[in-house]
């Protein structure tokens, strides 16, 4: 008999990144020299000293059971010590923090345990595509909330129409942002919390980029006086030390809410390996390593080459103060997807197309800074080679 998708998967919007993958693919293949600023990937190793730590624990048995549904005490622990050493906000490890299977697992959940049917979901538009999934996968609404250079890519709050406001039940909120690199001042927080307590919402502040920053530390909502009577945070180890792969980082926050998203992972997995968090919790515990304050340095350093490289050309975006994603401006009102292909084609660069995160991308590009120095000033010396 046929097969016939689920009314939910038909409902995602398109996923326009698949021709972009077939075309790099394709030029790989080819022989050609690709310079791929296109994915949010480190190309940086994990720290030493925590691989050293992964490895004494995989050999040790109490490790290859099941983990915890919650999470390994001592990483809870550890995590919660973090929160409050980092930004001075302090959470029981026991009923406020939950361990994750990286922040996107936390993240898709999250709706299992706050969404009815036709419940409005209020998502940053452009924006990491989970949100907009997850609330589909629930039966959700997903209202879009244009983030526009004119408003420093911060969502306009008031703007949202009443009878929205009133439907809504959760708001996403993702600073330091991808794609757009923005960073959310307090007094944004403060915004947000007040009106969340003002018409019932739950906040879910994605915070997985907090820790690659080059100037002014990036914030927690959880600072918010009060913020943690209805907001949860997701943290992740993958960007802060370089471990992707690895899966791993917890959710923060309010004690019903996180025991809530609990009810749904003890339903829907089994937690993630016991010795990876074991590794993560030597990880937490020396946030500020050396080698993890060098490798700001390094990505400060990409930032800066590929800021005044484009500068040089002609290109213009504003400077990010945290994250290793690069929101560009296309040039000459040229579209973000025409430009991502003549980029791949004329350049063999890759790049992230405005575009392919909702309609007001339009008109940027993603750019990453997760390839050498070196690489990034061979691809703007490529790029500024083309006739534009």
């Amino acid at each position: 008999m046929p097969f016939t998708k689920s009314q939910r998967l038909q409902a995602l919007p398109p996923y326009l990144f698949i021709e972009i993958d077939r075309k790099k693919r394709a030029l790989l293949a080819a022989g050609r020299d690709v310079i791929n600023l296109g994915v949010g990937d480190p190309d940086l190793p994990t720290h030493r000293f925590i691989i050293d730590e992964m490895a004494k624990a995989i050999y040790d048995p109490k490790n290859h059971r099941y983990p915890f549904d919650e999470g390994v005490p001592a990483f809870r622990q550890a995590a919660a010590r973090f929160m409050q050493r980092r930004f001075n906000v302090v959470v029981d490890p026991e009923r406020q923090l939950i361990t994750t299977i990286g922040s996107k697992d936390g993240i898709a959940h999250l709706p299992l345990a706050l969404i009815n049917p036709g419940e409005v979901v209020l998502v940053p538009q452009p924006g990491y595509p989970v949100y907009t999934s997850g609330a589909i996968f629930v039966g959700g609404r997903a209202f879009h909330l244009p983030l526009l250079e004119k408003n420093d890519f911060l969502p306009d709050l008031e703007a949202i129409p009443e009878d929205v406001r009133r439907q809504a039940r959760l708001l996403w909120l993702n600073y330091p942002n991808n794609p757009t690199a923005a960073s959310a001042p307090l007094k944004f927080y403060e915004n947000a919390v007040k009106m969340a307590r003002q018409y019932n919402w739950v906040i879910a502040n994605d915070l997985a980029y907090g820790e690659v920053y080059f100037e002014e530390a990036p914030h927690s909502i959880l600072e918010i006086p009060g913020a943690i009577e209805l907001a949860i945070e997701f943290h992740s180890l993958s960007k802060s030390f370089n471990m992707t792969g690895w899966r791993l980082g917890w959710a923060a926050g309010n004690a019903d809410i996180i025991a809530a998203l609990a009810q749904v992972k003890a339903n829907a997995d089994s937690g993630q390996f016991n010795a990876t968090q074991v590794a993560g919790t030597v990880a937490l515990n020396h946030y500020d390593h050396p080698d993890v304050k060098r490798q700001m340095g390094i990505y400060r350093m990409r930032r800066d080459a590929l800021h005044s490289g484009l500068a040089a050309i002609g290109w213009r975006f504003r400077k990010p103060n945290a994250g290793f994603f690069c929101w560009v401006n296309t040039p000459r009102g040229l579209g973000s997807m025409e430009l991502c292909n003549r980029l791949m084609d004329e350049a063999f660069v890759v790049t992230v197309p405005g575009a392919g995160f909702g309609q007001a991308g339009e008109g940027y590009l993603r750019m990453a800074l997760t390839v050498d120095e070196s690489r990034i000033r061979e691809a703007v010396d490529r790029i500024g080679r083309m006739r534009l």
